[in-house]
C-alpha cells in the first residue's frame, strides 16, 4: 500500500482522537472514583491539574527536543506513551496499595503522550504540501471534539451496559486507538523540519506585546473549554441530581457536538471570517453559558447551559492559533508549543480552582464554576488589547 499525504492527515486527525481520549475518559469516571475510593473534590481536581501540568511539562521538552528527534520518532513515542498509560488507568488502581496512586501514575504517562501530541500535530499538518493547510488545520482540531462525543457517548453506554463495578475495561478497549496510529505514523510521509529553515526564537515571539497577548488568551481558552467539560459529568450527576446516562449526554456529549460543529463550520469558512469580532462573540457567549449554568435553578436548562458552553469555546483554541500563525508565519515550532504550553496553563489552572473552591465553601460545583467564569471575561479584555494593537486578521 502506498501511503500519501492523505493518510498523514489521518493520522494527524486519528492524533486529536487519541488527544480526546486522555483528556475526557477519566473525568467520565470521576463519580466511580468518588464512591470507590472516596477522593474529595480537590483531589479530583488535582488529578486534571496532574494531567494538564504534566503535558506542560511534555510541552516544554518537545518545544526544545521535537525538531532534534524529527517528528516521525516523537509521534511515535507519544503514542506509546498515551497507549501505556491508558492501560495503567484500568490497572494500576486495581493493584496498587493506594488507588488514588495508581490513578496519578496512570494519568502522568498517558498525559506525556497527549503533550508531545498536541506540540507535533500541529506543525505536521502546517507543513504538508498544498493550498487547503489553513482548512485543514481548522478541521484538525474538530476531531478533537468529534473524538470527545465518541468517548463520552461510548463510555457512557457501556458503562451502563457492563457495570460501574467493571469501569477498569473501559481505559484498556480505548487504549487500542493509539496503539493502532502508532503504525500508522511509522509508515506515513512526514516532512521534517529543517534545522537551517529560519524562524522566530522564543525570545523573539516573547518580546512582542502581540504574542504576550496570544498567549494569555490560550490561558483563557484552556480553562474556559476545559474547566467546563471536565466538570460538567459530575455536576450534572451530583449538583443537578440527573441521572449520569442523561446527564452525560445532555452535558459532555451535547458540548462537544456543538464545538465540534462549531470548528468544522470555522475549518469550511474560516476564511471568510474577522477572527477579531469572532472571539469576542465567542467570549461574551461564553460568559452568559456559564452564567446560565451556574445561576438557573431548572437542571436541564443549566445543563444546556453547559452544552452551549461548548459552541462558545470552539473558536477560541484554534482561533487564536490561526491568529497568531498568520500574524507570525515565521514562528515555526516554538510557536505552536508556547501556544500550547499556556493553553495547558488554562486547562490545569481553571478545573482545579473550581475543585478547590468547591471543597473550601461548601456549595458544591456551583461556586467554583462561578470563580472560573474569570477566564471568559479575561479572554474578551485580550481581545479588546488585540484590536488596540491593530493585529486583525484578513476577513
Amino acid at each position: 500500500m502506498k501511503y500519501t499525504y492523505k493518510h498523514t492527515l489521518r493520522a494527524c486527525y486519528l492524533g486529536y482522537i487519541t488527544q480526546a481520549i486522555v483528556v475526557n475518559l477519566a473525568p467520565l469516571l470521576f463519580v466511580i472514583f468518588q464512591d470507590q475510593y472516596h477522593i474529595s473534590f480537590e483531589m479530583i481536581g488535582r488529578l486534571i491539574l496532574i494531567n494538564f501540568g504534566t503535558q506542560i511539562v511534555a510541552d516544554i521538552l518537545s518545544v526544545k527536543y521535537v525538531d532534534r528527534i524529527g517528528y516521525r520518532k516523537a509521534a511515535v513515542i507519544a503514542h506509546i506513551f498515551c497507549s501505556v498509560g491508558l492501560m495503567s488507568l484500568g490497572i494500576l488502581p486495581l493493584i496498587m496499595p493506594t488507588p488514588y496512586m495508581g490513578l496519578v501514575i496512570a494519568v502522568m504517562i498517558y498525559a506525556i503522550g497527549g503533550g508531545i501530541i498536541e506540540v507535533l500535530v500541529s506543525p505536521i499538518v502546517e507543513f504538508l504540501p498544498g493550498d487547503e493547510k489553513a482548512s485543514a488545520m481548522s478541521l484538525l482540531h474538530s476531531f478533537y471534539c468529534w473524538g470527545q462525543v465518541g468517548v463520552v457517548l461510548l463510555t457512557t453506554l457501556l458503562l451502563k451496559a457492563i457495570g460501574s463495578s467493571y469501569w477498569f475495561v473501559l481505559p484498556i478497549l480505548w487504549a487500542f486507538i493509539p496503539l493502532y496510529n502508532i503504525k500508522n505514523f511509522l509508515k506515513v510521509p512526514i516532512i521534517e523540519p529543517h534545522e537551517d529553515a529560519p524562524t522566530m526564537s522564543i525570545g523573539e515571539l516573547l518580546s512582542t506585546r502581540g504574542f504576550m497577548i496570544a498567549l494569555l488568551l490560550m490561558l483563557c481558552a484552556g480553562a474556559s473549554e476545559i474547566t467546563m467539560s471536565q466538570w460538567s459529568s459530575l455536576f450534572a450527576e451530583k449538583g443537578l441530581q440527573v441521572p449520569k446516562v442523561v446527564g452525560d449526554l445532555l452535558g459532555p456529549c451535547l458540548f462537544a457536538v456543538l464545538m465540534g460543529i462549531g470548528r468544522s463550520i470555522y475549518g469550511i469558512w474560516g476564511h471568510k471570517i474577522n477572527l477579531n469580532r469572532a472571539l469576542m462573540a465567542s467570549g461574551i457567549l461564553c460568559v452568559i453559558c456559564y452564567a446560565v449554568t451556574i445561576f438557573v435553578q431548572n437542571p436541564f436548562i443549566s445543563l444546556l447551559g453547559c452544552a452551549v458552553t461548548g459552541l462558545s469555546v470552539s473558536l477560541m483554541w484554534p482561533g487564536t492559533f490561526s491568529l497568531t500563525s498568520a500574524t507570525y508565519p515565521m514562528g515555526g515550532t516554538a510557536m505552536f508549543g508556547m501556544l500550547a504550553i499556556f493553553g495547558d496553563i488554562g486547562a490545569a489552572v481553571g478545573p482545579w480552582i473550581a475543585g478547590v473552591v468547591s471543597d473550601a465553601v461548601g456549595l458544591g460545583l456551583k461556586a467554583g464554576l462561578l470563580v472560573a467564569i474569570v477566564f471568559p471575561i479575561m479572554l474578551v479584555i485580550g481581545v479588546m488589547l488585540l484590536k488596540k494593537l491593530n493585529i486583525q486578521s484578513e476577513g
